[in-house]
């Protein structure tokens, strides 16, 4: 993998094999999820289950400020490296490294605080509530660790050294997994087995890169003390909007999801949903983790200028988000019976539930692949605008309506179809953004 450089010229072969540990990456994090639900689904129960989806959803919410800092900043410090700036894009990635550390640590009391009411406004009561509870206020010390693991996804990308984010990301699921097991099924700890093996996790998932940032001073970039540069975070942070807005999505529409799934079918649809967005969460990996392995280059070229580098990236990963979509999607289809009977296979009626409704739900996948990295291509163009745009198309505006909409005609199989009707209606937005971006272009150049 060393000898991948983002000044090289890249075919399908080489974009796999430099995005292919960004990929895995994000599946590995997305483990986090898969494992607490399979240990507390079959070991603890559905309650317990319905609980963690409720709170998982909130916890995520804080992620997506790391996701914003990682791609926006990822995007301006390859630019400053194509510009052959490097002292400049160093002191841009020690920024807003301390700035994420720092913002961490406020979040993490106001989180711990807001977790019952956040619960209470789900609809969760009674002994769903007290599970919310259990999990949650451990949960939320999480927030430190999940918003700097989730930049430096990004920040292995931009100094070639993708193989070091599959490794942590290896090492964070496992010692997630190992401790799920130890703590809920030896030491008998519940949902407070589950959330102390996941803090663990992601506490790993944060220092581990920082330390070895700090250690390696043959970098591109160094990471070394240096004052918060504001003017940069702000830029970053503008740049980086569209992917703050994906994962916000996912979490707040997630939330939107139970409110709607206790409205319509009550504690168990929430439970089924939790499964449903576990399996799919972890094949949506593919298409953010090629996005993050892809930014970097993309970022690189636009700054060096490379028109003709440019126009070949946006053919042949357009070809591949395609491509991956088709296969997930097959792949849901054919093991959506698998995939339920390993989460809820003790209760028929459930796996009936999410059967159901994965197959439906995946049935978005051929244009979220498209979507997630049209939106990943603006903010390494360092267009945050048109990027925001994109993202806040594809999750608020489309996906909340539908979500609140089409229930009402359709019942619980409206719920599970409005991502569909979201991203069909997020593609012909990027369509018409693209087209006048390519007239914008052709004038430009004219004049």
């Amino acid at each position: 993998m060393a000898n991948i450089q983002l000044s090289d010229h890249f075919s399908v072969k080489k974009l796999l094999k430099f995005t292919t540990p960004s990929i895995i990456m994000v599946i590995l994090y997305s483990s986090y999820i898969l494992a607490d639900g399979l240990f507390i689904s079959n070991c603890i129960g559905p309650t317990a289950y319905a609980a963690v989806n409720l709170v998982g959803n909130y916890i995520l919410l804080f992620p997506a400020i790391g996701m914003m800092l990682g791609s926006g900043g990822a995007a301006l410090i390859g630019k400053l490296l194509g510009e052959n700036r490097k002292d400049q894009a160093s002191d841009v990635f020690s920024a807003v490294v301390l700035f994420s550390v720092v913002l961490g640590i406020v979040l993490i009391p106001a989180v711990h605080f807001s977790v019952e009411p956040v619960m209470k406004a789900q609809g969760a009561e009674g002994a769903l509530l007290g599970d919310c509870l259990e999990y949650g206020h451990i949960a939320a010390f999480t927030m430190l660790f999940y918003l700097v693991q989730s930049e430096f996804q990004y920040f292995f990308s931009m100094v070639e050294k993708e193989e070091l984010g599959f490794v942590s990301a290896l090492i964070c699921g496992v010692l997630n997994i190992s401790l799920d097991a130890l703590f809920i099924i030896v030491f008998d700890w519940g949902l407070t087995g589950a959330a102390i093996a996941s803090l663990a996790g992601v506490v790993f998932g944060a220092v581990f890169p920082i330390l070895y940032f700090i250690r390696n001073k043959d970098l591109s970039v160094r990471l070394h003390f240096a004052k918060i540069r504001w003017k940069s975070i702000i830029k970053c942070s503008t740049n980086g909007i569209s992917e703050m807005i994906n994962n916000l999505s996912v979490a707040l529409v997630g939330m939107l999801y139970n409110i709607q799934l206790m409205r319509y079918s009550g504690e168990d649809a929430v439970a089924a949903y939790g499964a449903i967005q576990a399996v799919c969460l972890i094949f949506a990996g593919v298409f953010q983790g090629y996005a993050i392995g892809v930014t970097p280059v993309i970022a690189y070229q636009f700054g060096a200028d490379n028109k003709k580098e440019l126009v070949n990236l946006i053919k042949k990963s357009m070809g591949i988000m395609l491509a991956s979509g088709i296969i997930m999607l097959a792949i849901c289809q054919a093991f959506a019976g698998v995939f339920a009977g390993i989460f809820v296979g003790y209760d028929k009626r459930l796996a009936e539930m999410v059967i159901r409704g994965m197959r439906i739900y995946s049935s978005a996948f051929i244009l979220m692949s498209v979507n997630i990295f049209s939106s990943a291509l603006y903010t390494a163009l360092n267009d945050g605008l048109r990027s925001g745009i994109l993202s806040l198309g594809r999750t608020f505006v489309f996906l909340v309506p539908s979500i609140l909409i089409l229930p009402v005609f359709l019942g619980l199989d409206g719920i599970w179809l409005a991502v569909c009707v979201a991203e069909i209606l997020a593609f012909a937005l990027f369509v018409v953004i693209f087209l006048v971006s390519l007239k914008n272009a052709a004038l430009k150049e004219h004049r």
